[in-house]
């Protein structure tokens, strides 16, 4: 593996020249050994989180939420009053820190940048004829300079999985490519939809292509398929940031979404971070959750390790 970052990054994007090097450079990654991923992440969700740490944990977890409502009976009221909770999670407990984002589509990106104003919670908004993709580029890269002109901090876009999955490396490369540049200012988180891409050789070959177009996050999943986040998908790809920040300096996010709804999921999540990626991704600036019930769930316990009590469902609100 290169040791100097200048040389491998000038290495790395002469992979990028045709789509013949590309093809050749992804299938030329080292496969993926699923019975070991899927052990290791079994393994390190087995690890025991207390008191303190756990406390600490916890905080942590709620900083890295993008809060989320993506459903076709969102409205402004809906996006403001989840906007409100972004800012303050507990509103009897002002030391519960703020989550890291509001996530919307674009045309409820105003309401949600009026929520959060003042506040530093980031508001994201999906795009890119989210969550299929189905749509023709200048399509795809209207909806995007749309929710940028609203105010999005952050895109979250969808790869072309069709294309992918044919192999098509170069076309879901080149859109990626587009789709940052129209981004502008704003932060670019790349969805794989993981649970359609079959294989973990996939989801590696997936991550590596990401980031050499530019990704400043890497994420899983839309939250609308069957299969969303996992402990090893998300291992793999924490494996893929690791090893693209060795290779060329540059460091890029991994956000896990959907189907992470409880505390204890959200800390197994912090120690693969912790333990493959290392601590310079345990900040909401590299890691998120794409999540809208895990809120309650971190609060819940949260309010529990503070007072002994468990409060319940009906001790936080409702999104």
């Amino acid at each position: 593996m290169p040791t100097n970052a200048p040389s491998a990054a000038r290495a790395l994007s002469d992979v990028t020249s045709s789509d013949s090097t590309l093809r050749r450079f992804l299938h030329g990654l080292p496969g993926v050994d699923a019975v070991g991923l899927e052990a290791r992440a079994a393994a390190l969700g087995t690890r025991s989180i207390k008191t303190t740490a756990k406390a600490y944990a916890i905080d942590l977890a709620i900083s890295m939420v993008d809060l989320t409502t993506l459903e076709g009976a969102d409205t402004p009221g809906k996006v403001r009053a989840l906007g409100a909770k972004a800012v303050r999670p507990d509103p009897t407990d002002r030391s519960a820190p703020s989550t890291a984002a509001v996530c919307v589509y674009p045309d409820m990106v105003a309401a949600a940048k009026e929520a959060v104003a003042g506040s530093g919670v980031k508001v994201a908004s999906v795009a890119t004829a989210f969550p299929a993709g189905r749509a023709a580029l200048d399509v795809k890269l209207a909806d995007v300079r749309d929710a940028v002109a609203a105010g999005a901090d952050e895109i979250d876009m969808v790869i072309d999985r069709g294309a992918f999955l044919a192999g098509r490396y170069m076309k879901v490369y080149d859109e990626i490519v587009a789709v940052k540049e129209a981004s502008g200012a704003a932060r670019l988180k790349v969805i794989f939809e993981t649970g359609e891409l079959s294989t973990y050789d996939n989801i590696r070959r997936a991550s590596w292509l990401g980031m050499l177009a530019g990704a400043d996050f890497i994420k899983t999943s839309t939250g609308k398929v069957a299969v969303n986040a996992t402990p090893a998908n998300t291992l793999l790809m924490l494996e893929a940031v690791r090893d693209f920040r060795a290779q060329t300096g540059v460091q890029v996010g991994v956000k896990p979404a959907g189907g992470i709804r409880t505390s204890k999921d959200a800390i197994k999540f912090l120690v693969l971070v912790n333990e493959t990626a290392g601590g310079d991704w345990l900040d909401n600036h590299w890691f998120r959750f794409g999540a809208s019930s895990l809120l309650n769930d971190l609060l819940m316990q949260r309010q529990k390790l503070a007072t002994g009590r468990y409060s319940g469902p009906d001790y936080v609100t409702v999104d």
